[in-house]
């Protein structure tokens, strides 16, 4: 990840405000009751992100045949709702985040056997996997969860994978680039 987009991660996420209204109840219209609960569990700061990803897709795909579809919203929404099971804050997610750009991401497998904040870093880095689960068990759409589980991947573009995941080429590219910008 780019240090600048990092930064500006962290800065955005020292703010604590809520998501506007207006935007949790556009949430609501994209995401089925049980799904949106658990959105409304993760922290303020990750719920502004995610709708901020989500505005940044659903404009990005204006006039293509993917526009407006909620399948590829609720991916935007969820991309990160992993990272609930963590219970990092923001300086832990710092950690994790300095502790895998040094040790790489094995770090992960080996942390997972751990206890206490090495586990939670862990935790944090499997976010993705993590955040599928989560939302098949909620019930939300299959599509969100393979975006979920696969999007750390997306700067290792491979039209084949995606593919067989089932998201068109533009969405991926809408999807990531609304999260990494």
């Amino acid at each position: 990840m780019k240090v600048r987009h990092l930064a500006g991660r962290f800065t955005r996420a020292l703010y604590p405000g809520a998501p506007r209204s207006e935007d949790l109840a556009w949430v609501a219209t994209i995401l089925p009751p049980e799904v949106d609960a658990a959105f409304l569990r993760q922290p303020r700061h990750d719920q502004r992100h995610a709708i901020g990803v989500a505005r940044d897709v659903e404009a990005r795909l204006v006039g293509t045949a993917d526009a407006g579809d909620p399948r590829w919203l609720a991916a935007a929404l969820l991309h990160d709702i992993g990272k609930l099971d963590a219970h990092l804050g923001i300086c832990g997610r710092v950690v994790a985040t300095l502790a895998v750009a040094v040790g790489g991401r094995g770090l992960a497998q080996r942390w997972s056997g751990s206890r206490g904040f090495t586990r939670r870093i862990a935790l944090y880095l499997r976010h993705p996997e993590l955040g599928a689960d989560r939302i098949r068990i909620a019930g939300g759409p299959e599509e969100a969860a393979r975006w979920a589980a696969a999007h750390h991947d997306a700067a290792h573009y491979d039209a084949a994978r995606w593919s067989a995941l089932g998201i068109p080429e533009r969405v991926v590219a809408a999807l990531d680039a609304a999260d990494n910008d």
